[in-house]
């Protein structure tokens, strides 16, 4: 693969990362929650990850944890196609809550907090989606 194919490919990947993860809080959110909301919180979410991977505080098994979601999201091999309409998705939403979800409890939220670097009203809303509430 050339570097531009790469360079494509990492940028679809992205993307594709970008819409999995506003369908995976979509699916998870509170009820009194819009799509706006979501759509708001998901560069915020994406930029936690990435500073809880790259930070070597963070346990090592917490980052092998997102190290695996973030393969699995842009793997093209799914138990679940993602062609078929609805479903597709589902498998990758499920491991998707379940690694921030354990990310949370290794951690805890206030450690989270710590590190957000969104708004007070995103972080609001990222606690609630993770806590189940």
């Amino acid at each position: 693969m050339d570097v531009v194919g790469l360079v494509g490919a990492v940028i679809l990947a992205l993307v594709a990362a970008w819409l999995l993860l506003i369908l995976v809080l979509w699916l998870i959110r509170p009820r009194d929650v819009g799509l706006v909301e979501l759509a708001r919180v998901v560069p915020d979410v994406l930029r936690l990850a990435r500073d809880l991977l790259f930070d070597r505080t963070t346990p090592g098994r917490v980052r092998v944890a997102l190290v695996v979601l973030a393969a699995w999201l842009v793997s093209p091999i799914d138990l679940i196609p993602e062609f078929i309409p609805v479903l597709g998705p589902i498998d990758d939403v499920i491991v998707a809550v379940l690694v921030l979800r354990y990310v949370r409890r290794r951690l805890g939220a206030e450690a989270l907090r710590e590190r957000w670097r969104g708004t007070a009203e995103g972080w609001t809303l990222v606690e609630r989606l993770l806590a189940g509430r």
